[in-house]
């Protein structure tokens, strides 16, 4: 499973990608937001930084301005991925753009059927929001689960992208579903290094490597 990272914090996208953890980048206009950047500037900053795909937002809610949007995000850089709304429109502009050999990630899905309707419009990539639906009390692995089955009974190529992750057992019940991606925030893939017993492993080797008086330095 391939690992973005959910963010626009050049500086935890650069100590993650130093650590070879980081397979690509999402983003959206809250994490911009959060950034305090111009969006072209943070991006293109970003693109250099990561080889892989870097997901840009459009804010139009049309077609016409998903694409015209679109095609002033992929001027930033290559790796560009044009992030669309999974609506009519979105899924409308996603074939347009993918036709022309953009990458396209369809955003904010939430059904089954919606993943179904985003593949046959070549999306790229389709983001399922895991934890928003957790919120509802509904299993976001659930969705999925499902997705990763209709996209198997069929062949289609969309990269499943879990996505809205909280917790570092988010992202191992999407490895073993079978997403193809994971995007999560900074501090959520570093946790996935934690544990306890290591944790008390090293403080039992520490104490008894001091008793035995030696330095390998």
């Amino acid at each position: 499973m391939k690992f973005f990272v959910d963010t626009a914090d050049t500086d935890a996208i650069r100590d993650l990608n130093e650590l070879n953890l980081i397979d690509g980048v999402t983003t959206n206009p809250s994490l911009i937001m959060k950034a305090g950047r111009d969006i072209k500037e943070v991006t293109k900053e970003i693109c250099d930084m990561v080889d892989g795909p870097v997901s840009a937002e459009t804010v139009a809610l049309d077609a016409e301005g998903m694409i015209n949007e679109g095609h002033e995000l992929k001027k930033i850089a290559d790796n560009i991925a044009i992030k669309v709304p999974l609506t009519l429109d979105g899924l409308k502009a996603c074939k347009h753009l993918t036709d022309e050999g953009h990458m396209v990630n369809v955003t904010l899905c939430f059904s089954a059927n919606q993943a179904l309707l985003a593949a046959k419009a070549g999306a790229t990539f389709i983001s399922p929001f895991i934890g928003r639906l957790d919120d509802l009390n509904i299993d976001g692995m659930d969705l999925i689960q499902d997705i990763r089955t209709i996209y198997d009974n069929y062949g289609f190529e969309t990269q499943i992208l879990a996505a809205s992750i909280r917790t570092a057992n988010h992202m191992k019940e999407a490895a073993l579903i079978g997403a193809d991606v994971a995007t999560a925030p900074p501090a959520v893939i570093k946790s996935m290094a934690n544990h306890v017993m290591t944790d008390k492993g090293i403080d039992a080797f520490l104490k008894d490597w001091e008793k035995t008086g030696q330095k390998i330095l």
